[in-house]
């Protein structure tokens, strides 16, 4: 907990199903930065919620209804403004905790409304990144009274406000289990999406034929997994069938 009324109180909401063997180092990462720690659980059984309470967390159950929708319900009941988002299979670097350290113990505080952070990979048999692994960009920090996430069953990004401000480290990111987790939850991601989708369906004759290889050459090519090795292999490779599957998944197959 930090000293000063004027600074920042933050809960750090993390959404769960099954996540024993990941959400201990998760909430560890926050421990000096979140005054909470919120998890909501969609009816874990093999231990997460227990463990959670342990570590000192604020357990809630919320039946599953999508990504964006189970994001808003945790925001709706954290007890602060300020929200840290991280996934249960996510931690932050050792770099990131001191930055964020810094930040909320500046006076004035900072007059952002979000904060945006790279979320970089770390393969499944890995426990840190490779070198130039890929990563992407999100919101993971922000004041809930001034941009929130979307309500897409799917797509769980939270809008930066106009006055966003990049930290300079990073989220670590260990997505997936093993080599059969990537393929069985792309592919459940993207049944999510077949429910929302709106757009016309995709033309399948050409798709077909070109998915797979087109989207092996974009993740293991243009997002640096060939710096990975095998495990870069076997990732992009998972990947891109996972991609090649949304294809006739969007078309009802």
């Amino acid at each position: 907990m930090r000293n000063g009324d004027s600074l920042p109180r933050v809960t750090c909401t993390i959404i769960t199903l099954n996540e024993v063997d990941r959400i201990e180092r998760t909430i560890r990462s926050v421990e000096g930065i979140a005054d909470e720690v919120l998890v909501v659980d969609s009816g874990s059984s093999d231990g997460t919620v227990a463990l959670a309470e342990r570590l000192g967390a604020k357990v809630i159950h919320n039946p599953w209804r999508g990504y964006g929708p189970q994001k808003r319900f945790a925001e709706d009941q954290a007890q602060h403004d300020w929200i840290l988002n991280l996934d249960a299979d996510e931690w932050l670097s050792d770099g990131l905790r001191a930055e964020f350290k810094a930040l909320l113990s500046a006076s004035p505080p900072p007059p952002s409304r979000s904060f945006r952070m790279r979320v970089r990979i770390v393969y499944p048999r890995r426990q840190t990144p490779a070198p130039f692994a890929h990563f992407h960009t999100y919101v993971r920090f922000y004041n809930r009274g001034a941009t929130r996430f979307a309500e897409s069953l799917a797509h769980d990004e939270v809008p930066p406000t106009a006055d966003v401000v990049d930290l300079r480290c990073e989220v670590l990111h260990k997505s997936y289990r093993d080599f059969a987790h990537i393929v069985t939850k792309t592919i459940g991601y993207y049944e999510l999406q077949k429910k929302e989708r709106k757009a016309r369906r995709v033309r399948l004759p050409l798709r077909a034929f070109v998915e797979l290889p087109f989207q092996f050459f974009k993740y293991y090519i243009i997002r640096r997994h060939v710096f990975g090795g095998a495990d870069g292999f076997a990732y992009a490779a998972a990947l891109a069938i996972g991609r090649w599957c949304r294809v006739f998944i969007l078309n009802g197959w």
